[in-house]
């Protein structure tokens, strides 16, 4: 595994935030089981009842050495591989993918994690490939990054984001620009409890295009070591709250709903997902 020092990689700028208003909230049915076999493979199945529509997948996870072989297959027939190599070289990490059957998804990215610096490239193996680049400066306080995608084919740069990060033990702000400078998102991360788990968040987004402002405030807190509760609420009235219980070691089931206070008669969205393991 390769240790993680310094600023750590673009998408980790704002994610504390981004995980507390919006990891583990769903409406849909899910229900994942983990199993191991003698040598140490790990088998997962998922299903995932959205509406009408039923999805399911099948991964495997196979370790030897610094090298992780990860396989998925889903119910369209499409097969997911990637290879990861852990320290090729002293901070460095190299991931290998692709999906059969699409001959243009194959891809392969290197990431590299210094004291002051993350830096992460990918390109797509094909003829005329998407070249992604993001890059991060700074260290466990203060931290800079920016992340473009480049398309070789049309000669257009497809994607264009900056963004700065400040840390603290219990406070955590960034501010990003994305969508070619389309849009600003601002969040804010703050520990009110460590003992609790208790924490605040919040995040505005703003467009330039539109004009339009977006902010939604949440909360969590742990109930007991094995139960925690979430709740969020953005400006449009759309609330949502969850409650996850690990019921066993890793094994955890989370229920979660979502209303709209501005249109009360409709019917509530609930989500329920079950994860499994030995």
């Amino acid at each position: 595994m390769v240790f993680v020092k310094g600023p750590g990689l673009y998408p980790d700028i704002g994610k504390r935030a981004r995980d507390l208003l919006y990891k583990d909230y769903q409406g849909d049915q899910k229900f994942t089981l983990t199993t191991y076999t003698s040598n140490g493979v790990a088998i997962t199945s998922s299903g995932t009842q959205k509406g009408d529509l039923f999805l399911a997948d099948v991964s495997t996870q196979m370790k030897n050495k610094n090298i992780t072989t990860d396989v998925k297959v889903d119910t369209n027939s499409n097969v997911y591989t990637t290879f990861t190599v852990d320290e090729p070289a002293p901070g460095v990490k190299a991931i290998f993918s692709f999906v059969a059957p699409d001959q243009k998804s194959g891809k392969v990215e290197l990431q590299y994690f210094h004291e002051y610096s993350g830096i992460s490239t990918s390109l797509g193996l094909t003829a005329k490939p998407i070249v992604n680049f993001s890059g991060v400066a700074g260290n466990h306080t203060f931290a800079f990054g920016t992340d473009v995608s480049f398309d070789t084919e049309t000669g257009n740069f497809i994607k264009s984001n900056a963004a700065l990060g400040f840390t603290t033990a219990d406070l955590v702000a960034s501010l990003a620009l994305s969508d070619k400078g389309e849009t600003v998102t601002a969040s804010y991360f703050h520990t009110v409890s460590p003992l609790t788990n208790t924490a605040v968040g919040a995040e505005m987004v703003h467009s330039f295009s539109t004009n339009e402002n977006t902010l939604t405030i949440g909360t969590q807190h742990l109930l007991d070591p094995l139960t925690a509760v979430k709740a969020r609420v953005n400006n449009y009235g759309k609330a949502s709250a969850l409650i996850q219980h690990e019921w066993r070691p890793k094994s955890l089931i989370t229920i979660s709903g979502e209303v709209d206070t501005r249109a009360i008669e409709k019917s509530a969205k609930v989500g329920l997902a079950v994860a499994l393991k030995p």
